[in-house]
């Protein structure tokens, strides 16, 4: 036993006397290095001191978030977990160039991170791989108590202090930042920033050997059922099929975790009903999983064939009570829900009689094998408004049946992640609380999550702005964000492609201002050199007689959404081997 406790201690140095070795700090597991106390309980609010004024996070607000002691949480596809210690005992390290053990290969850093100066805190740091060679990163961490709501893990609606709790929202963040993921990463340096704070670190698993085949973005967080005992049974879209399958489910915008009793999968026969039985899928081994607020949970990998440009109905029990949830609002799909009882292995249509318009919880479908995917992040065009329903008539849907119809470029899953009303720079839902607006937070708020967090992505398609104007942006704050967006993606590796804006004319508030700030903005796209490549939707749509407005047969009526026909001509449109 003594030679065990010599070895761990020669491996594992204390952190009072990090051992040195040629000069530098041998690393640490990071909760050996925890030297700040950010948790109280409730009922002794001194016994923590987050942000040197006696400010604290209540320990009973964590608790009814799902964010105990030592649990795992999954977000943006990163597995951390939350310090293994009691409430006014040291869980965090205010950062100060320390050390830190860490090992792994994949795509990036996950750092659970807020800071404690007043406003957003950016600073440096460098990873360390086990070949010796090393990269810088750059991390930003919002503020614990002002940092934007619409890009938080979590929000928890108290601040403890010694002269009492404040009804103030308290925020935590999950902030990842690319690494080579052909290394092994063998430590991280935290950056010299004594205001961030850091309660965990992980390397995100690259999703090498999936791709993404459907996928939908978290729109807003309404009011739902509440459903208690309730099966809902989803309808999904395929775009790249295989051998293979797992799901995920997120909880984004939560503040409380939900329970997911047991989930299915199968392919759609008509409506409700499966073909065959639907097949039964586990979650750590376990038929259910409870979802902490914010995270989200990937059932396990499911032998079960998925075939390409087909529909498949996923099936899962909520046991409740759920009185809101995320939500992607417009499904253009009719989906189900039944009576009570779990009646997720139910073949038969019967026990589903109403149907749901939205897709709530359920956020992407990945096959095994195939050569990643092709994620589309957008606005009602691309979210199919003003398709027909059922139909998957999107563009995305139909670019999906291209790449599958031909054999010049792989054949790519395609994920759509537009969302109806969405802004490149505004959030339009608040990205907390109930809210009856289901728009989605903004392009730039939601790009890591639903672009780089996707499974295998390796191209994006940046399809929006039109909303950014009719709200009375201007061209040059548009195309701020859209450099943005790409200057982000390319740091992520990812190539990155952007389509012009469609004409309006016709729609009331497609005024003649608008029509100028819309010329200006697709004319700064077609001569940039920002994105690697520039889809024409506006040429290929637009009527030549009046270019201002689409032509009457792409028009879905409305003068701003195509209809079907006008949906095709833009995936019609795009040059396969760019993507």
């Amino acid at each position: 036993m003594a030679v065990v406790l010599v070895l761990i201690a020669s491996v594992l140095p204390t952190a009072s006397a990090q051992a040195t070795r040629g000069g530098t700090a041998a690393p640490l597991p990071l909760e050996r290095l925890f030297d700040n106390t950010a948790v109280s309980d409730d009922s002794s609010p001194a016994e923590a001191d987050f942000d040197g004024v006696g400010a604290s996070l209540s320990a009973q607000d964590l608790a009814a978030a799902g964010w105990t002691p030592g649990r795992a949480l999954t977000v943006q596809g990163a597995t951390l977990t939350w310090p293994d210690r009691v409430a006014g005992e040291p869980d965090n390290v205010r950062a100060d160039g320390q050390s830190v053990y860490l090992h792994g290969q994949g795509d990036a850093l996950a750092f659970l991170v807020a800071s404690t100066s007043g406003a957003d805190l950016t600073a440096s740091g460098a990873v360390s791989y086990a070949d010796g060679a090393r990269s810088p990163y750059v991390l930003t961490a919002p503020d614990w108590r002002r940092g934007p709501l619409a890009t938080k893990a979590v929000a928890l609606p108290h601040v403890n202090t010694p002269g009492g709790q404040l009804a103030e929202k308290a925020r935590l963040y999950v902030v990842t930042v690319p690494v080579d993921p052909g290394r092994t990463v063998a430590s991280v340096r935290l950056p010299r920033a004594r205001d961030l704070h850091v309660f965990a670190l992980s390397v995100r698993a690259a999703t090498t050997g999936w791709t993404g085949s459907w996928a939908t973005a978290t729109s807003g967080y309404p009011a739902v059922g509440p459903w208690t005992d309730r099966t809902l049974r989803l309808v999904v879209h395929t775009s790249a099929g295989g051998p293979r399958v797992r799901l995920r489910f997120d909880n984004t915008f939560a503040a409380a975790p939900v329970r997911i009793g047991g989930a299915t999968v199968a392919v759609q026969d008509t409506g409700a009903a499966a073909e065959g039985t639907p097949v039964r899928l586990t979650f750590g081994g376990a038929t259910g999983v409870e979802i902490p607020a914010g995270a989200q949970a990937y059932s396990d990998p499911l032998a079960f064939d998925v075939p390409a440009d087909a529909r498949l109905l996923v099936s899962f029990h909520l046991p409740g009570p759920v009185a809101a949830a995320p939500v992607h609002r417009l499904a253009q799909q009719r989906s189900y829900l039944s009576g009570p009882g779990d009646h997720t292995a139910d073949g038969a249509a019967t026990a589903y009689p109403t149907v749901l318009t939205n897709w709530p919880l359920l956020t992407g479908v990945d096959v095994a094998g195939g050569p990643g995917s092709v994620v589309v992040i957008g606005d009602s065009i691309t979210d199919g408004d003003r398709s027909t329903v059922d139909a998957n008539r999107r563009w995305p849907d139909v670019l999906a049946r291209r790449l599958l119809g031909q054999s010049a470029v792989p054949h790519y899953g395609v994920l759509n992640q537009g969302i109806a009303g969405n802004n490149v720079i505004s959030d339009r839902y608040p990205g907390d609380g109930v809210s009856t607006d289901a728009s989605g937070v903004s392009a730039l708020h939601r790009l890591d999550r639903d672009v780089h967090a996707q499974s295998s992505v390796r191209t994006a398609v940046v399809s929006e702005g039109i909303n950014d104007l009719l709200s009375g942006r201007s061209a040059q704050q548009l195309t701020t964000g859209l450099r943005e967006i790409a200057d982000r993606a390319h740091a992520r590796g990812l190539r990155v492609l952007v389509a012009t804006l469609l004409p309006c004319g016709g729609e009331p508030r497609c005024t003649a201002v608008l029509e100028r700030e819309r010329t200006a903005v697709n004319t700064w796209i077609r001569q940039n050199d920002v994105f690697d490549a520039v889809l024409d939707f506006d040429a290929a749509v637009r009527d030549p007689a009046r270019p201002t407005r689409m032509l009457p047969a792409y028009d879905s009526g409305d003068h701003l959404h195509p209809g079907d026909a006008g949906l095709a001509a833009l995936a019609e449109s795009v040059d396969l081997t760019l993507l």
